[in-house]
């Protein structure tokens, strides 16, 4: 794909992250102003969103970065491990803000209502720039043949989108929450929906957790079956039988599959042409990276006894 066009997404994804580190400083400082837990728990949220951001922006880089003879797949799992150690590090802060929301629900503490308003309102409206800057990149494209590499970038993209979309959410509970202070004096909603963007953030981090952990055992990607990816190549012509199929993702973005394929016996001398029609079928499912070894069904053709491709 053209250079142009990757260094527009790597622009964006930085963009959003001065952006949107400047709404987890406000926020910060504006929780700790304003006595506001619910605004410390949103500002937690950002955090999130700030980790969503460099992980979908070091996945892009690193899939730049070329195997070597110590690391044959590259170093795309070095995005998996960082995603592992930030999915446990957003469930401790979930659980701190559950610790403080009781504590704070035990002992009312007094809150700077309109200043824990317009902070969050700030908060917001930087959320909703950082969402256009995103939502710029996702259809920065739009009528261009995608390739992979595209393909992955746009998936960074919408996934760090959906985050920041999530935080616009959760700005505006807290909104929500200093004007029904302002209104009715009941301080008990600020723990409310600090619990609450607490149980969002869990929710993220298990999320996070569970995608990591699936990787990182070889599980079957999300989205693709056994069966499935069996039917597509059995189904092919010329193929016999398969066995020893594997299938599992190097990192978030990139599948491989291995695969023993038993041919027919007149299939033989039209090989190349089947493996080209297994690595196509294979491709539109997103499995890119293929091991295909090819195996001959017993026949009685002398000529077939010792032939094999792979």
């Amino acid at each position: 794909m053209p250079v142009h066009d990757s260094l527009n997404i790597e622009k964006r994804f930085i963009l959003s992250f001065i952006v949107t580190a400047l709404i987890l400083a406000g926020e910060v400082a504006g929780g700790i102003f304003t006595g506001s837990l619910a605004l410390l728990s949103d500002a937690a949220h950002v955090l999130m969103d700030i980790l969503a951001l460099v992980l979908s922006y070091a996945a892009l880089r690193l899939a730049s970065f070329p195997p070597d003879d110590r690391h044959t797949f590259g170093f795309h799992r070095l995005e998996v491990l960082a995603a592992l150690v930030n999915g446990i590090s957003l469930g401790g802060i979930a659980v701190g803000i559950f610790i403080e929301a009781w504590r704070r629900w035990q002992t009312p503490a007094p809150i700077k209502n309109l200043e824990m308003l317009v902070i969050a309102a700030i908060g917001l409206a930087l959320n909703l720039v950082v969402v256009f800057i995103l939502r710029g990149g996702m259809h920065a494209h739009h009528g261009q043949q995608h390739d992979a590499q595209h393909q992955a970038e746009d998936l960074n993209v919408k996934s760090a989108f959906l985050h920041v979309l999530g935080d616009a959410a959760a700005s505006v509970g807290v909104i929500l929450a200093a004007l029904i202070m302002m209104q009715t004096g009941w301080i008990w909603i600020d723990p409310l929906m600090s619990v609450l963007i607490g149980l969002l953030i869990l929710v993220s981090a298990w999320r996070v957790l569970r995608s990591s952990l699936h990787i990182l055992v070889e599980g079957v990607p999300e989205g693709i079956t056994l069966p499935q990816v069996a039917e597509a190549i059995t189904s092919t012509p010329g193929v016999a039988n398969i066995h020893d199929l594997h299938v599992w993702n190097i990192c978030s973005l990139n599948v491989a599959l291995a695969v023993h394929v038993v041919l027919e016996c007149d299939s033989l001398k039209n090989r190349v042409g089947v493996m080209h029609e297994l690595k196509a079928r294979l491709s539109s499912m997103g499995i890119e990276h293929t091991t295909i070894q090819f195996e001959l069904e017993h026949c009685n053709q002398p000529e077939c006894a010792s032939e094999h491709a792979s």
